[in-house]
């Protein structure tokens, strides 16, 4: 291990964390890792989880949220072969709520009482753990920024691996920490997100990660939208201020320079079964 930089939880406990670099895996691990997280997103800040639409930066987020989610269902529904779908991290369900609604058979995961209960609302049950469909098998896989979050990494992408069907697909989206953006903002880029974000990816940890348990990544797509919003919160924390314009900029040279190395803020990863 090789400490890489200091940062801090800028939205909900200020609590100072460290990362450091997994060499052979080409992954950043946070450190310490708390041993209780719940209490590190029971917080209004944590939007994922409570649906909310306040303050300008909730707006923007649902904003955003809403055009994302289309283009999510549109990237499963192109490599798909099947309709049963598990949504791992499911938040409060928007993203089944689409799904459902476009003819999909989805059932999904969250370990967060309170999300489950906003989806609960939605008319969604939601169950808190991967190991509740221990015996089942699923077309498609979907985990929207929420690796990043598990505990137990290599358990639990095992375990995801085991609930895949034969010709079935994994969706993984995940902040890449080679972006332009990461490397301009440093400590202060917010996708780093400590502790909650307990590892940050490559695009070659993901592939590493993933081909241990015999799963290849056959396609990655880029999520353009998250570089300007990752860049105004980032913004938020070096400043103190919401630094619209500069954000703008720095979102727009990160997907600018991206065009040409991939390294996108986040990425999305189609991975299969290798045959």
């Amino acid at each position: 291990m090789k400490f890489y930089l200091k940062t801090k939880d800028y939205s909900v406990s200020q609590e100072t964390f460290e990362l450091f670099l997994d060499q052979e895996l080409d992954m950043l691990i946070t450190k310490p890792e708390p041993q209780v997280l719940d209490s590190y997103y029971d917080s209004e800040v944590y939007i994922s989880h409570t649906d909310a639409n306040v303050s300008l930066m909730d707006k923007i987020y649902q904003s955003v949220k809403k055009i994302n989610l289309k283009n999510k269902l549109k990237v499963v529904a192109k490599h798909a072969v099947g309709k049963r779908l598990l949504d791992v991290g499911a938040g409060t369900g928007d993203f089944l709520v689409v799904a459902k609604e476009n003819g999909w058979s989805g059932v999904g995961v969250e370990p967060n009482k309170k999300a489950r209960d906003k989806a609960f609302e939605k008319g969604l049950v939601l169950k808190s753990a991967l190991e509740d469909f221990s015996d089942e098998k699923f077309d498609v896989i979907t985990l929207w920024h929420v690796l990043e979050h598990v505990p137990n990494l290599t358990d639990q992408v095992s375990r995801l691996s085991h609930l895949l069907s034969d010709k079935g697909i994994l969706i993984v989206a995940v902040p890449n920490y080679k972006s332009f953006d990461a490397k301009y903002y440093k400590e202060y880029w917010a996708a780093f997100d400590v502790p909650r974000h307990l590892w940050h990816f490559s695009k070659s940890s993901i592939t590493k990660l993933f081909s241990k348990e015999n799963l290849k990544v056959s396609k990655v797509y880029p999520m353009i939208f998250d570089a300007f919003y990752v860049s105004l919160l980032s913004e938020k924390y070096k400043t103190g201020k919401q630094n619209f314009v500069a954000a703008f900029f720095v979102g727009l040279r990160s997907n600018i320079k991206a065009w040409r190395t991939k390294e996108y803020s986040s990425l999305i990863y189609v991975i299969k079964k290798a045959k």
